[in-house]
């Protein structure tokens, strides 16, 4: 199966690009289904066609979905969600906010995320094409796997065992409150592994890609740049950049001749930083984008003969290599600034700090048992330099 992931600031017309992407696989005679996973789901309108969590056949070979991310917290996490209230309805906490209380910031979105990991299991499309969130949004998303894989791994084995050997005494000590049964306790588990699986898919460059959809603009740039850094910092691959709304060269209006030399000079910029991901242009249409005609007329446009589900670019974001004893971690972070860069090691896990994002890498055997001996950042990739191999007893320092 092939996965393209349109991600983007809100407002840059994603869900348009989205929509004609799916349209033109369609098209080509693939199984295609468009998802929204956004909470202010904009797909219906511009299919013209109403679908709904389900998804729903629009045209030959295309299907649409817009997820109903209440729906899917409620098949995720349902079983959470009942002991919790029993928890608070003991702790006498019940009132009209609960309900929030039980779904913490952020969930709701990942489990609409997981409608991708369903569909790839499936075998029923060829190609998903998924409209992503805005990328703040989605990117605060994407470190929840690694931090959730960690602490299954490492603290819930033994949470589980604890948790049976007070459950005896658990009420008289608490004062009738329960602790979580095994089924909480296999929900918890199951929505964690569930990501795993989700993060392990989209992190296959094989299988996924990410393009960024971005407006020749100052802000949206800015923007763009960001998602680009932290997209890479988590190990995404970015096979294409999506320039949209470009308007045309010749214009007999002021007003618009003014916004095209302020459009051809971030243009010029995008051109320079994002080298060498292919980079599209969407002209901005005549009129609105809405309906399979203009989505069709808008898709051939942009991608012209070719195919929007090839890989258009695959670029390593790490490598590993030897230089005598030592041996050299390399990540490609671009557009960060070295001041916001920052870098911690305990054990066989190393933590990339990126402003306020971060993303902990599990060492390989090469580089286990192996301290950090310094680091440097140039040219948009971070060369983190590892010592040679210390002896049982030494230990890695912090």
């Amino acid at each position: 199966m092939r996965i393209i992931i349109y991600t983007g600031k809100g407002g840059v017309g994603k869900t348009s690009i989205a929509a004609a992407t799916a349209v033109k696989l369609a098209e080509q005679g693939l199984r295609t289904l468009v998802l929204s996973t956004d909470a202010a789901h904009s797909l219906s309108d511009s299919l013209d066609k109403r679908i709904g969590p389900d998804p729903v056949q629009i045209a030959d070979n295309l299907w649409g979905q817009e997820v109903n991310s209440l729906r899917e917290t409620e098949r995720n996490w349902g079983t959470v969600q009942a002991w919790l209230t029993k928890l608070l309805d003991k702790a006498q906490l019940r009132d009209v906010t609960m309900e929030e209380m039980l779904v913490f910031p952020g969930m709701e979105e990942l489990f609409s995320l997981l409608q991708i990991k369903e569909h790839a299991q499936s075998g029923l499309f060829d190609v998903l094409v998924v409209d992503c969130a805005p990328t703040g949004e989605t990117l605060r998303l994407l470190s929840y796997p690694n931090v959730l894989n960690w602490w299954l791994e490492k603290i819930f084995p033994y949470e589980r065992r604890l948790i049976k050997l007070v459950r005896p005494v658990a009420k008289v000590v608490s004062g009738g409150i329960e602790l979580p049964s095994n089924d909480v306790l296999d929900s918890i588990e199951h929505f964690a592994r569930s990501l795993e699986d989700m993060q392990r898919i989209i992190l296959d460059p094989d299988i996924t890609s990410v393009r960024i959809v971005l407006n020749p603009e100052k802000m949206v740039l800015s923007e763009a740049k960001r998602s680009f850094t932290y997209l890479n910092l988590y190990g995404f691959n970015t096979d294409a950049v999506i320039m949209n709304r470009v308007l045309p060269d010749e214009t007999t209006d002021s007003f618009l001749a003014q916004w095209r030399t302020i459009q051809k000079k971030y243009e010029e910029e995008i051109v320079l930083n994002f080298q060498p991901l292919p980079i599209l242009k969407a002209p901005l249409m005549a009129g609105e984008v809405v309906g399979i005609p203009v989505l069709k007329e808008l898709a051939h446009i942009v991608f012209g003969s070719s195919d929007p589900s090839e890989l258009m670019y695959r670029g390593r974001t790490e490598s590993i290599r030897e230089e005598g004893e030592e041996v050299v971690l390399e990540l490609a972070i671009p557009f960060a600034e070295k001041a916001d860069l920052d870098l911690t090691q305990s054990g066989d896990e190393l933590t990339v700090h990126v402003g306020a994002y971060k993303r902990k890498v599990v060492l390989p055997r090469t580089l286990m048992g192996r301290a950090v001996l310094g680091a440097k950042f140039a040219q948009d990739r971070l060369f983190i330099r590892f010592g040679k191999r210390l002896s049982e007893g030494e230990g890695v320092s912090e």
